[in-house]
């Protein structure tokens, strides 16, 4: 049987386990067409690039699927009338990927790197020394203070002083 890859959005109003359940009625209904549901990973609830039917977030779920054309036909025809999925892509693929997706495996890096920032020695924790103190703190006061053999420029006033002249028309003793 041909191989397909699918991944759906349902609402975020859903609990996680609602999602998962909707992955359970989707492996029902290919087990009743002679298919299966290979691997079924939840990506968990994700923000969304664009706002979908009023929704900025949604519960991602890919589902790895060795099934007739049939049985995706009418699992995709059942996905477009539930009102809970907000968009489904289902692709067929020449073998389906083993171990974890590319999703799970990044957010298992992601988790690894911010329990170890939160212990101070690898990655977040060193950061503010290395760069002369805190944001803002520190460096804003050394960046101003010493200019080094720099002379000061030119026209005079501050950031946004061009040394001319309002343009309105009346002088500043003129205004009422």
């Amino acid at each position: 049987m041909p191989l397909y890859e699918s991944v759906l959005i349902a609402r975020s109003e859903l609990t996680p386990q609602q999602a998962e359940a909707l992955g359970d009625t989707i492996a029902t209904l290919l087990a009743e067409l002679k298919g299966e549901i290979r691997k079924r990973e939840y990506w968990g609830l994700r923000s969304l690039a664009y706002r979908i039917k009023k929704n900025r977030k949604g519960h991602y779920l890919l589902l790895n699927l060795d099934a007739p054309p049939a049985a995706i036909t009418e699992m995709e025809r059942q996905l477009a009338l539930n009102e809970d999925v907000l968009r489904f892509m289902t692709v067929r693929v020449e073998a389906l990927e083993e171990g974890p997706s590319a999703m799970l495996a990044r957010r298992d890096r992601d988790e690894r790197d911010r329990r170890g920032g939160e212990r101070g020695g690898e990655r977040g924790g060193e950061r503010g020394g290395e760069r002369g103190g805190e944001r803002g703190g520190e460096r804003g006061m050394e960046r101003g203070a010493d200019r080094g053999d720099r002379p000061p420029r030119a026209g005079g006033g501050g950031r946004f002083d061009s040394g001319r002249a309002p343009r309105g028309g009346f002088d500043e003793d003129e205004r009422i």
